[in-house]
C-alpha cells in the first residue's frame, strides 16, 4: 500500500473540503440573480433558495483531482508510472465530468426523462473502453451451491458491458429519485462515499498490493471531503439546494470507483435502500399506477410536519400488472389505501420518503431525514455483513 500517495490526496481533499466550503456562500447571490433558484415548499416564509450548488462542488472536486493527478505522476515515476494508469484517471475524470454537464443542464433546462436514461449510458462508454482495453475481465465467480453444474467461473462475455453500462444510469438516477428534502441529496451520498472508502481501505489491507482500490480512495476521498462542505449549507434548513447535478454528479462518481475498482456487485449492496426505493417506485415509475409530476411529501404549515403526497385514480383504470402492485403492497401495509363507492382511489406515491411517513405518520422534516439516513446506516452495516461474513458462505473468501 502506498501511504504516502494516500496522505497526499488526504490533504488535497482537505484543501478541497476547506475550499468549498468558503466559496459556496458567495455563488449564493450569484445564482439567485441567474434566477437559479426555487422555492422552498417545506417552510413556512416560502423563501427562495439558490438551486444547483453541486456543480460548485463538482468544479472543487474536478480541479483537487488535476492536482492529485500531476502530484501522483510525480510520486509514481520512480516505481513506473504506466500509461494505462493515466488514461483510468483521465477517462473517469471524463465520465463525471459529462454528468456534471448533463445534471447542470437538466437543473436549467428540465430535460425529458428518456434524455436522463441516455446521456449517462454515452457519458459511461468512454469507462467502458478502458476497462476493456486495460482489463477486458468479463468472468463472474460462481456461488459453490451451482459450481457442479456451471463450473467456478462463467465468462458472461459482453453480458457483463451491458451490466456495467446499466450501473452507471442506474447510480446516476437512484440518489435522484430518492431525494426532496434537506439534506437527504448529500447525505446519502456521504454515507454512501463513507461505506465505499472502508470497504476500500479493509481491502487494501487484506491485499496491499490490490491497486484497483488505492485507485477508487483517490477519487472518493476528495468527493467525500467537498460533499461534506456542502452538507454544511444544505442540511435542514437548507441554505442552498444542490440539484440534479449534484445527484448525477455522485452517481457517476460511485459507478466510476465500482467499475475500475473491480467491486462493482458490492458497490450495489451500498445501495440497498436505493434499490428498494427503485422498486418499490416501479408502478408509477412505468405507469402500471397514475403518477403525478411531483411526488414530494405534503407540507402542513398548521403543524410544520411533513405528511404522505397522495395520487387520485379510479380502480377501474389498473391494469393487472397495476393491480399485482398494488395488491402486494396492501398485502405487507406498504401502502394507505382509501377506496370509495364509486371505485375512486386515494393513495400514498410511491416512494420511501413516503413510505416513511405511511408507517410514522406526520414527521418533521428534519426527523424525515434522520430516519431516511439512519436507514442508510443500518443497511451499510448490513452490506458489510453480507460482503463479509455471509460470503463465505456461497463464496471460497
Amino acid at each position: 500500500m502506498d501511504y504516502f500517495t494516500i496522505l497526499v490526496s488526504a490533504f488535497i481533499s482537505t484543501c478541497c473540503y476547506f475550499t468549498a466550503a468558503h466559496i459556496i456562500p458567495g455563488f449564493r447571490d450569484m445564482f439567485l440573480k441567474a434566477n437559479l433558484g426555487g422555492i422552498d415548499l417545506c417552510k413556512k416564509d416560502k423563501r427562495k433558495v439558490p438551486e444547483s450548488l453541486g456543480v460548485i462542488v463538482g468544479c472543487v472536486f474536478l480541479v483537487g483531482m488535476f492536482f492529485f493527478i500531476g502530484c501522483f505522476y510525480y510520486l509514481q515515476q520512480e516505481k513506473g508510472f504506466s500509461n494505462s494508469d493515466f488514461v483510468e484517471f483521465l477517462t473517469a475524470l471524463l465520465s463525471i465530468c459529462c454528468m456534471i454537464l448533463l445534471g447542470f443542464a437538466d437543473d436549467v433546462l428540465d430535460l425529458r426523462w428518456r434524455h436522463k436514461l441516455l446521456l449517462p449510458t454515452i457519458a459511461s462508454l468512454p469507462l467502458l473502453m478502458v476497462y476493456y482495453v486495460n482489463f477486458n475481465s468479463t468472468v463472474i465467480i460462481m456461488p459453490k451451491l451451482v459450481r457442479p453444474w456451471i463450473g467456478m467461473s462463467l465468462n458472461i462475455g459482453f453480458l457483463y458491458y451491458i451490466y456495467m453500462g446499466a450501473l452507471a444510469v442506474f447510480c446516476t438516477n437512484a440518489i435522484n429519485i430518492l431525494a426532496g428534502i434537506n439534506g437527504l441529496e448529500v447525505g446519502q451520498s456521504i454515507v454512501i462515499s463513507s461505506s465505499i472508502l472502508m470497504f476500500n481501505f479493509i481491502e487494501l489491507t487484506r491485499n496491499s498490493e490490490a491497486t484497483q482500490h488505492a485507485f477508487s480512495i483517490y477519487f472518493i476521498m476528495p468527493f467525500l471531503a467537498a460533499s461534506l462542505a456542502l452538507w454544511k449549507f444544505n442540511k435542514y434548513p437548507s441554505r442552498v439546494f444542490v440539484g440534479d447535478t449534484f445527484c448525477y454528479f455522485a452517481g457517476m462518481t460511485f459507478a466510476v470507483v465500482g467499475i475500475i475498482g473491480h467491486f462493482s456487485k458490492t458497490l450495489l449492496l451500498f445501495f440497498i435502500p436505493q434499490i428498494f426505493n427503485f422498486l418499490y417506485s416501479v408502478p408509477q415509475l412505468f405507469r402500471f399506477v397514475p403518477c403525478p409530476r411531483h411526488r414530494l411529501p405534503k407540507y402542513d404549515p398548521e403543524t410544520d410536519l411533513l405528511n404522505i403526497s397522495t395520487t387520485e385514480f379510479n380502480k377501474k383504470d389498473l391494469g393487472l400488472l397495476g393491480t399485482i402492485f398494488v395488491q402486494i403492497f396492501k398485502t405487507f401495509r406498504l401502502i394507505s389505501w382509501s377506496e370509495k363507492p364509486d371505485g375512486t382511489v386515494t393513495t400514498n406515491n410511491f416512494t420511501l420518503i413516503n413510505l416513511v411517513l405511511v408507517l410514522r405518520g406526520p414527521t418533521h422534516e428534519r426527523t424525515t431525514t434522520q430516519i431516511l439516513l439512519g436507514v442508510q446506516l443500518c443497511c451499510t452495516v448490513v452490506a458489510f455483513m453480507i460482503r463479509y461474513p455471509l460470503a463465505s458462505f456461497f463464496y471460497d473468501a
